[in-house]
């Protein structure tokens, strides 16, 4: 009986840990998602979902992407803008990012995972914090999310 206990113990600790390299989990609980647009991932909620923001200072934009709890998925919301409240150089700065229609997925506006703003602001280089939100992503209301970029 004690064999068959052990045996099992061992068998469900290897398909758990089996399960969270799939999703890029580290052993002891530890998350490692990797951003797939080279941004910056910021976790929404507990694990519920992400955002992804990617700051092109050459270009003075800032592109926000809504995705899924492992960062895999894009995950589409109705929002007709997401407020972002950045501090950079010493100012506070707002900035509407307006939603990104892309035919080849069929997001629209209304229905995206991704929203964007350019701001001549943006091309100063150095760090850039602030906030993004509230959001609403499948009917769930979070409050705002802190960030800060290098």
């Amino acid at each position: 009986m004690t064999r068959l206990f052990y045996s099992l113990l061992v068998s469900v600790a290897v398909a758990s840990l089996a399960g969270c390299a799939k999703h890029g989990h580290e052993a002891g609980g530890g998350h490692v998602h990797k951003a797939p647009h080279g941004g910056t991932l910021l976790e929404v909620g507990a694990h519920a979902f992400n955002l992804e923001v990617v700051r092109d200072s050459a270009a003075g934009k800032l592109t926000v992407y809504v995705l899924d709890g492992h960062a895999e998925n894009f995950v589409r919301i109705a929002a007709r803008e997401l407020q972002v409240t950045a501090y950079a150089g010493g100012e506070r700065r707002v900035l509407a990012l307006a939603p990104v229609a892309n035919p080849a997925t069929g997001e629209t506006v209304g229905n995206t995972s991704q929203f964007e703003a350019q701001a001549d602001w943006l091309k100063q280089s150095g760090a850039l914090n602030g906030e993004i939100g509230p959001l609403e992503i499948r009917e769930t209301k979070f409050p705002p999310v802190a960030f800060q970029l290098k």
